[in-house]
């Protein structure tokens, strides 16, 4: 079946089955290959995606359930937060490996462009879903409270 996909701004058909994740469709047809797999059961956020502005989980999201929306991947990353968030993860030195910060990256700026003064329980909250193999966590933590902090000093445009 054919559908139409709303990526990072631009319209894609694709001829696949409904129940196909988002996250092969995103890599394997249209090419985009920083989303990631990790665990293939929304447990780890490699795959962690915009769908109309949430950050969700495209390894277990059907093509079917994403045509028609605003779908976003760390490729087509460019708001005020996602950009406060990459500056800070080079400031603060996040990633080791580097394998599930496409992920992090898309849980923290969906969280700042919602609340751009999270408490700590509220990043913890956003980003419980995202595992990170090698434990940089405080990192992270640090991350988007640099981003935070730029986006509420008007350091972002």
């Amino acid at each position: 079946m054919s559908y139409s996909l709303n990526v990072n701004g631009q319209t894609f058909e694709v001829d696949v089955d409904g129940d196909t994740p988002l996250l092969w469709v995103v890599r394997d047809h249209l090419g985009m290959t920083g989303t990631k797999f990790g665990c293939g059961m929304a447990q780890c956020g490699a795959c962690t995606v915009h769908i109309d502005g949430e950050a969700s989980r495209s390894c277990v999201l059907p093509v079917s359930a994403a045509a028609g929306r605003q779908i976003t991947t760390i490729e087509g990353l460019s708001s005020n937060a996602a950009r406060a968030v990459q500056q800070a993860w080079v400031e603060v030195q996040a990633p080791q490996c580097g394998y599930c910060q496409s992920g992090q990256i898309m849980s923290a700026s969906a969280l700042l462009a919602k609340n751009s003064n999270p408490s700590d329980a509220e990043i913890e909250s956003a980003m419980s879903g995202n595992i990170c193999r090698c434990g940089t966590y405080s990192r992270i933590k640090a991350g988007i409270r640099r981003a935070a902090d730029a986006i509420n000093a008007g350091e972002v445009a």
